[in-house]
């Protein structure tokens, strides 16, 4: 029996699952996961970025090894095992023209299946399990043997190149990662237990708001309630008394004449002091908002405004909503039981089946609800 040829293939094909495994894992390896190991010193990550970098350069390594390694197994099986098996064939009674092809299709069909289940499918399989960690440690070992193929990768990767320009490939990057790829990944993370449910409407609501016109998370101007700073010192009074909100649109007469907001604590506080204050002086300037402002840089400005509150209006300068900084974090976190207003559900599901669908609904809401894609010009 030639045991040094039969080691020989089998050392061919777990260098051959070396290759496979690296190829697969190395590729599928998020640069995400392997940048903090490598930012912290890990030599195996910081291989794995340097050849996820240049994905040319590295499959054509990996390629010239399985291409070699085929064929010296193909060669050992043919030569050395089918000739060693069809002489034993041959002298355990066969007919030599029987023995010989029956010998070396037994061995090319012996090292074939080992080569694919071990040198391929087992190596493949784990690389997709644990991508990152079998990256991290076959890389540097893929990393020398790119230094050592340098002028043949070199020939490979030109010539690749070269035909793809000639087919219309000229070599631009692809499409980077896309909404609907983080989100899948942040429901896998919810259904691997890794965040929670509420975590993961959170972060949906962090991603939708980038897609969303100040006017989608704002109180619309029939809503909102407002105090006339004409009106008599008692109906002043009445209006801070009846509202549950802390800050309330200080207009001229109506709302077309929006001047600022007033604290509704402060200006009652001078009244049940028995005072007869001038609501004009506590008048705070808040900024305006265009209602073509998206939501986040609605929350930019709130931030660095004195009031977090914004007047949003219209092209005409005429107020159609008010938005604060609840409406900015019940647009991420759900609703937020400040006012009846943020305690209405927009979409309920009534017993037969059916929906009842406020108006106010946002349609990114109403589409995550019903699970279906709306045609752009309608959104």
């Amino acid at each position: 029996m030639p045991i040094i040829e039969i080691l020989i293939v089998v050392f061919l094909v777990l260098l051959n699952a070396v290759l496979a495994g690296a190829e697969l894992s190395i590729v599928s390896a998020r640069p995400a996961r392997l940048r903090p190991k490598a930012d912290r010193g890990h030599k195996g990550a910081q291989a794995a970025l340097r050849l996820g970098a240049e994905p040319g350069r590295f499959l054509s390594t990996v390629q010239i090894g399985i291409t070699l390694i085929g064929i010296l197994a193909g060669a050992f099986s043919g030569a050395s095992l089918g000739s060693w098996l069809s002489t034993s064939l041959a002298d355990a009674g066969l007919p030599r023209n029987v023995a010989d092809p029956l010998g070396y299709t037994v061995a090319v069909a012996g090292i074939t299946y080992l080569s694919l289940v071990v040198g391929e499918l087992i190596p493949k399989r784990l690389a997709l399990h644990n991508p990152e960690g079998l990256a991290c440690i076959l890389a540097p070992a893929m990393l020398t043997l790119s230094k050592i193929a340098a002028p043949a990768v070199w020939l490979l990767d030109i010539s690749t190149r070269f035909v793809l320009r000639l087919l219309g490939d000229h070599g631009k990057p692809g499409e980077g990662v896309t909404d609907e790829e983080i989100r899948a990944i942040i429901t896998e993370a919810e259904t691997a237990g890794v965040i929670d449910p509420a975590e993961r409407r959170m972060i949906s609501g962090v991603m939708r708001l980038a897609d969303r016109p100040v006017t989608a998370i704002m109180t619309p101007r029939p809503d909102v309630e407002w105090v006339d700073i004409t009106a008599s010192a008692e109906e002043v009074r009445e209006t801070l008394l009846q509202t549950p909100h802390s800050r309330l649109p200080a207009c001229d007469e109506s709302p077309e004449e929006t001047l600022g907001v007033i604290q509704a604590k402060r200006l009652l506080d001078a009244y049940l002091r028995g005072e007869t204050p001038d609501p004009r002086e506590f008048v705070q300037s808040v900024p305006f908002l265009v209602e073509t402002v998206g939501a986040l840089e609605a929350m930019r400005i709130l931030r660095s405004a004195e009031v977090p509150m914004g007047i949003v209006v219209d092209e005409y300068g005429d107020m159609v909503g008010v938005v604060t900084g609840y409406d900015l974090l019940a647009a991420i976190t759900g609703s937020i039981a400040e006012t009846a207003h943020h305690e209405e559900r927009h979409v309920f599901q009534r017993a037969d089946g059916s929906y009842l669908i406020s108006g106010e609904t946002p349609i990114d809401e109403l589409r995550d609800v019903l699970d279906t894609e709306f045609p752009v010009d309608r959104t």
